[in-house]
């Protein structure tokens, strides 16, 4: 069995506006991810939301025949992936958690996500890192010290595992903040598969849905 659990907690503090309910190629941008979820076969979709945004995006609507229920949000990240495995159920589930403000993600990109989790036991979406690394202060200036950037990926979603497996590492690393799912699979000793499946950048700044949006009228032109 194949489930997602779609992070839409957040208060969208940086972009200044719910970048979850803005428009993007006519859809809010909450439910191009729900849509993909249930193209990509999930039998079950949580959102992790406000009673709010569940009443006022209507998520449900975008996921065709396939069930989707809410859950509440919690004050870190890994308390609300908590909060969403319990309405998945049993330990073998696999379990994708995605940012819903990642609105590229594709049915595509979800299955080759699943099938790498389903061979290495978990796998996430990512890139390679393509730009000149450097570490600065707290005033911004660079530091002496020389970043490599061979090896080294920034994190996307979803990132998929078995959910018993995943609530245990959540639980577990319950002292630390943990930014994404990957990091606490890693300290139970996982190494998870990162597989690249092209745009999926997530929106966290206004000209981010700018870009979002040039994207999709530009698609429309050519399609």
């Amino acid at each position: 069995m194949f489930c997602a659990v779609i992070v839409a907690a957040g208060q969208s503090r940086r972009a200044g506006f719910d970048k979850l309910a803005a428009s993007l190629a006519g859809l809010p941008v909450l439910c191009h991810s729900v849509r993909a979820f249930a193209q990509a076969g999930a039998e079950r979709i949580v959102i992790v939301c406000q009673q709010a945004r569940w009443d006022e995006l209507r998520p449900w609507e975008s996921a065709g025949s396939v069930p989707v229920q809410r859950a509440d949000g919690g004050g870190r990240r890994q308390d609300s992936v908590l909060s969403g495995l319990r309405e998945v159920g049993g330990d073998e589930v696999w379990v994708a958690v995605h940012d819903g403000a990642r609105p590229f993600v594709t049915p595509e990109g979800i299955r080759a996500c699943l099938s790498a989790a389903q061979e290495y036991g978990a796998a996430a979406c990512a890139h390679p890192v393509v730009d000149t690394m450097k570490r600065a202060d707290a005033e911004g200036c660079c530091l002496p010290e020389q970043v490599e950037r061979a090896g080294m990926w920034g994190m996307e979603t979803p990132q998929i595992c078995r959910a018993g497996k995943l609530r245990q590492a959540l639980q577990a690393a319950c002292e630390n903040e943990c930014t994404d799912e990957v990091t606490a699979l890693q300290q139970l000793g996982l190494r998870p598969k990162l597989v690249q499946i092209g745009m999926n950048f997530k929106i966290t700044l206004p000209h981010d849905l700018e870009l979002a949006q040039a994207w999709y009228a530009r698609r429309g032109v050519q399609s």
